[in-house]
């Protein structure tokens, strides 16, 4: 009875807003002293992860991300991608998903790029033509297709979390960052093939203009040694992922602050403490996540819910389709970070058991949050793109259903073909 009561207290505390951090945290402590388990193990993980030189690298990239997010860097992408795609037919399309994929990729937040760059997007391929319904799901959907690609905040935390379980085979963010490049790129092609498909027949392409792509090239020097210093350095040799984003974040921050002079020096401290803020959730709810993941090991959960699912289903195949559709409902109701801290750690033994590599599970499990994204009832890119455009929200999730569709077909693909996953991995 006093369990039941416990669980209703949480289920309304949640319902009333109360951080998602304390709810875990109060969960984890009730769940040590049912165990009869000292709850120092709480400050303990705490401890562990402060230990963790890879996590420097996730407050590095976000802070990078948030001064290109304040910069004109957005702009330039666009004019850079326009000038070098948008001569194509239905090339518009093409750089509006490749635009808003790269600045995921490097901010990690798919609500900023919908502010920054949907904003110089969506008129143009209205004025273009394209239809607006599939304008709007354009601009909505691909807002989070950067999240397979490094370096990508996700892709880091799930290697935090899956670094903690010891899994054999291991799993490293530079594979991580590897893995996702070419799934990545399957759904930037799909959805790239689609936009082509409802580009207008006496659309007004820009004409080639090598004059326009060297002044865009030139525009954007600054911006491109960034994948460089991430994949170059990290795949090179030069440094790990956390050095890599120590000098990612050193370069964004002289370049924008010092040499384009874009960010004053009095606007540092917001836009330091905004980032903060961010990672700091972050870092809190990972913290008592693991605590809790200590007990659920500790109490042998993964190996009960395997033992009960694997009653149920025999088939490795069976299992990865039931995965997926659980995967899409979680992205429909949680915040990407607190699927991976809270879902990761029960579901990696799991799929494991089922001979699942744990950097391919990594993938289809942000593949599938992708699409939580513009998911109702939570779905994120749903309501900054309504703020955004002054748009109704059920407007939008209609315009979202054909890239809904698409995007879950490249899931299903990428869930079934490890090879596309693991393929550029030693």
């Amino acid at each position: 009875m006093s369990a039941l009561l416990l669980i209703v207290v949480m289920i309304v505390l949640a319902a009333l807003g109360a951080p998602l951090f304390a709810l875990i945290a109060a969960i984890a402590y009730l769940a040590l002293r049912a165990v009869e388990v000292e709850s120092t193990v709480l400050a303990v993980e705490f401890f562990r992860l402060a230990e963790m030189p890879v996590l420097i690298a996730i407050p590095l990239f976000t802070l990078a991300g948030y001064l290109l997010s304040e910069s004109k860097a957005p702009q330039r992408l666009v004019r850079l991608t326009e000038a070098l795609l948008g001569w194509m037919h239905g090339g518009l399309a093409i750089v509006a998903v490749l635009a808003c994929a790269v600045f995921t990729a490097f901010t990690g937040a798919s609500g900023v790029t919908i502010v920054a760059i949907g904003a110089l997007l969506y008129p143009a391929l209205k004025h273009a033509r394209y239809p607006e319904r599939f304008s709007l799901g354009l601009i909505t959907t691909s807002g989070s297709l950067g999240l397979l690609f490094a370096p990508s905040v996700p892709l880091i935390l799930y290697g935090i979390v899956a670094q903690q379980l010891g899994t054999d085979p291991p799993v490293s963010i530079d594979d991580l960052f590897l893995a996702g490049i070419l799934p990545g790129l399957l759904m930037l092609g799909a959805l790239s093939i689609y936009g082509m498909t409802q580009a207008p027949p006496k659309q007004h392409d820009l004409p080639w203009n090598p004059r326009e792509a060297l002044a865009a090239l030139w525009d954007a020097r600054w911006e491109l040694p960034l994948p460089v210093f991430v994949l170059g350095g990290v795949y090179g040799g030069f440094f790990a992922a956390s050095e890599a984003a120590a000098v990612t974040a050193l370069y964004v921050l002289v370049v924008t602050v010092l040499v384009r002079r874009e960010i004053a020096l009095a606007a540092l401290p917001r836009l330091m403490r905004e980032a903060t803020m961010l990672v700091g959730a972050i870092m809190l709810i990972l913290g008592v996540s693991l605590g809790l993941t200590y007990v659920l090991i500790d109490a042998g959960i993964p190996e009960q819910l395997f033992q009960w699912i694997s009653t149920h289903i025999d088939s490795k195949w069976t299992f990865l389709l039931l995965l997926n559709l659980f995967l899409i409902v979680l992205g429909m109701l949680l915040d990407i970070f607190s699927a991976i801290v809270i879902m990761v750690p029960i579901l990696v033994p799991v799929a494991l058991s089922y001979g699942v590599h744990p950097v391919h599970l990594g993938i289809i499990f942000l593949a599938n949050m992708q699409i939580g994204y513009f998911t109702p009832p939570v779905g994120m890119n749903l309501f900054i793109a309504s703020y955004r455009f002054n748009t109704p929200v059920m407007t939008l999730t209609r315009a979202s259903v054909p890239f809904f569709f698409i995007l879950m077909a490249c899931v299903l693909l990428i869930t079934y073909w490890p090879s596309l996953s693991l393929a550029l991995l030693d």
